[in-house]
């Protein structure tokens, strides 16, 4: 198998992200606002509180909700060495909840108006993985 030298390798946030000790929490029967306070670096809770706006009709606290996640997944991608292109694979828990959130923003950018934001979201989440769209439907 030869390697695309012009694509950089897929970004993996690491086992011991924020996100997973949110999932660990969410799973444990913390309520969703509590698991976003206690970890606030966890993309997972913020895209789960916009996607729970949206599901209510609030579009602004979800883009809220949504740009917060977002700006934390790209902190955590830049320290695992993301350089702000290529493939930050959906089917790899710790970066579900930064993708998530991508996508929570373009739909909520979507509903304010947004129109440029939330295609210019869709397609940076279909280039970190063609597949984030059906592999993170809700």
């Amino acid at each position: 198998m030869s390697q695309n030298l012009l694509q950089p390798e897929p970004t993996r946030l690491p086992a011991d992200h924020p996100d997973m000790a949110a999932r660990a929490a969410l799973e444990e029967g913390v309520e969703l606002p509590e698991v976003a306070a206690r970890f606030p670096a966890a993309s997972y809770a913020w895209a789960l509180l916009a996607r729970d706006s949206l599901a209510a009709g609030d579009a602004v606290s979800a883009y809220a909700f949504a740009r917060t996640g977002y700006h934390r997944g790209l902190d955590a991608l830049r320290r695992a060495g993301w350089r702000g292109a290529g493939p930050v694979p959906a089917d790899h828990v710790p970066n579900q909840g930064f993708l998530m959130a991508l996508l929570a923003l373009a739909a909520a950018a979507e509903q304010i108006g947004e129109t440029e934001e939330a295609e210019r979201c869709r397609s940076f989440a279909d280039d970190a993985d063609p597949t984030a769209r059906a592999t993170l439907a809700r």
